[in-house]
């Protein structure tokens, strides 16, 4: 027996033995702080093909990280149930489509009358990340869906629930039930080099698992795609043409290490098809992001206070900063400050208006995706160092991060219903029936939330959310969920009263 193939048989009876391990401490690990997490020097099975995860064959054989990839990237089907929406929301939807019609007289006269949008199908990709069963995707892969269904490249399918989603990153967490799971090993993103061979592999065009390779074609690329979803979007993708389509979102770009290096996430098209880039989230922002969502419920983002000028500003905007900064905050040396928000970590470390960041915590920076990368591996009251440029000047200062709100405090993510702070129930058939509605949610006791914001009263009955008419709890979870910015109206009832009343809530100030 030669020595290649020892180095084999060993490594698969290491992979066998820490799969039987794996099951029978099942239940005592999950309930660790460990959950989600990779174990230091320990690979999964489905790499057991590699000597030293080093794929043979050398860098130019994609065939072995294709092996050991493949089984950890899953097919995520999700469905949205039918909604009922009014027709002045179907008209704000398409709002020239009935300007000359009669609809807009007959709801003067009549009110608005209910259509039904059906249910809605849609796919994309995951990765495993841990063996017992975390999986990362996009925000916009799980955003809305009321049903979630995982399948494995085994054929084998499962009900996924969410863990946590992050719309500035455009990263979820969701997790399917079981464990010994294949899962990919976390690469190292910052090692990723422009001309780097990589694959993306997932599910594109709702086909079975696809693998395609290119090269490394940019670094830090910001192409202000997820500003779409967040008001604080986080951009410094990894720019590569391996061929990405609709179905990809949410998979895996590895190396030829068969290593995890990016979660594909957009492409560059005026298709909507692939016509040439695809764009991946580094893994080392990932990694920071799923620890949160798994241990949080949300992401514990960063803040230092600081504007500067984003990529591909308006000729507008570019010309008001010449007005304002002459050439000055064109610099290549690294981020341009353009303001200083009081009480924010950077002013209270002595940060001013244009200053030049060109070091955070010790790394290179000379762009606000790069920035950004670094900014978002760290959390609020991590301590860092700051390289800055004054009036020719190199300083560096200590920063103490903080959060949104400016402190250093935990962030929990409430639920969607916990945000309203109210004690809810379905309303019941009688009361359903003695008011002529289809059904409704019934406000028990208003609370201290959202709601004690507004006018309304105790035993109001909510039926209908931003138009969307909402028969139960799980409507109304589901309508809040799909409002954009947080702002909403509650239309409802009070049951034995004539007339129907609204409430206009903002479920972002809650939050706050």
């Amino acid at each position: 027996m030669n020595m290649r193939l020892k180095n084999i048989l060993a490594v698969v009876a290491i992979s066998a033995s820490t799969a039987i391990l794996s099951v029978a401490g099942y239940g005592k690990w999950m309930q660790s702080k460990y959950a989600g997490t990779q174990e230091q020097g320990k690979l999964p099975v489905n790499y057991a093909g590699f000597y030293g995860n080093n794929a043979p064959g050398g860098n130019s054989d994609f065939t072995a990280a294709a092996t050991a990839a493949t089984p950890a990237v899953v097919h995520i089907k999700t469905k949205t149930k039918a909604r009922q929406i009014s027709n002045s929301q179907q008209r704000q939807r398409n709002p020239f489509g009935d300007m000359f019609g009669g609809d807009m007289f007959d709801e003067f006269f009549n009110g608005p009358r209910m259509q039904v949008i059906p249910e809605q199908q849609a796919s994309g990709s995951g990765v495993i990340i841990s063996q017992d069963g975390y999986i990362v995707t996009n925000n916009h892969v799980v955003d809305g869906a009321d049903e979630i269904n995982v399948t494995l490249t085994n054929k084998k399918s499962y009900k996924a629930t969410v863990v946590g989603v992050d719309a500035s990153s455009d990263l979820a967490v969701i997790k399917i039930d079981g464990s010994s799971f294949p899962y990919l090993v976390y690469g190292n993103s910052d090692d990723v080099k422009l001309g780097q061979w990589v694959l993306a592999i997932g599910y594109p065009l709702n086909l079975d698992v696809t693998v395609s390779a290119g090269i490394v074609s940019a670094k830090a690329r910001s192409i202000n795609i997820n500003q779409r979803q967040s008001k604080t979007p986080i951009e410094s993708f990894i720019q590569t043409d391996a061929a990405v389509n609709p179905g990809n979102s949410g998979g895996a770009l590895i190396n030829t290490n068969g290593e995890l290096v990016g979660i594909n996430s957009a492409i560059a098209s005026p298709t909507g098809y692939y016509t040439g880039y695809a764009y991946a989230i580094p893994v080392n922002i990932v990694k920071k992001a799923i620890a949160d969502m798994i241990k949080f419920g949300s992401v514990q983002r960063a803040f230092m206070g600081i504007t500067y000028p984003i990529e591909g500003l308006p000729e507008a905007q570019q010309a008001q900063l010449d007005k304002d900064y002459g050439s000055a905050w064109k610099t290549n040396d690294g981020v341009f400050v353009t303001g200083v928000a009081e009480g924010g970590a950077a002013a209270t470390a002595g940060i001013k208006e244009t200053d030049v960041i060109t070091k955070f915590n010790g790394a290179p920076v000379i762009s606000g995706p790069e920035l950004q990368d670094q900014l978002s591996r760290y959390k609020p009251g991590d301590k860092v160092t700051i390289t800055y440029k004054r009036s020719g000047k190199e300083n560096t200062v200590s920063v103490v991060l903080k959060n949104k709100a400016g402190n250093t405090d935990i962030v929990k993510t409430n639920s969607i219903i916990d945000k309203l702070g109210a004690a809810l129930e379905n309303v019941d058939k009688k009361t359903a029936a003695a008011n002529d509605i289809q059904g409704g949610v019934s406000v028990k006791k208003i609370g201290t939330g959202a709601l004690s914001k507004t006018k309304m009263q105790e035993g109001f009955v909510i039926t209908s959310v931003n138009d969307v008419a909402v028969k139960n709890v799980d409507e109304l979870k589901a309508a809040l969920t799909n409002a954009k910015d947080g702002k909403v109206r509650l239309d409802g009832i009070y049951p034995g009263y004539e007339g129907t009343y609204t409430y206009p809530v903002n479920l972002g100030e809650a939050e706050e």
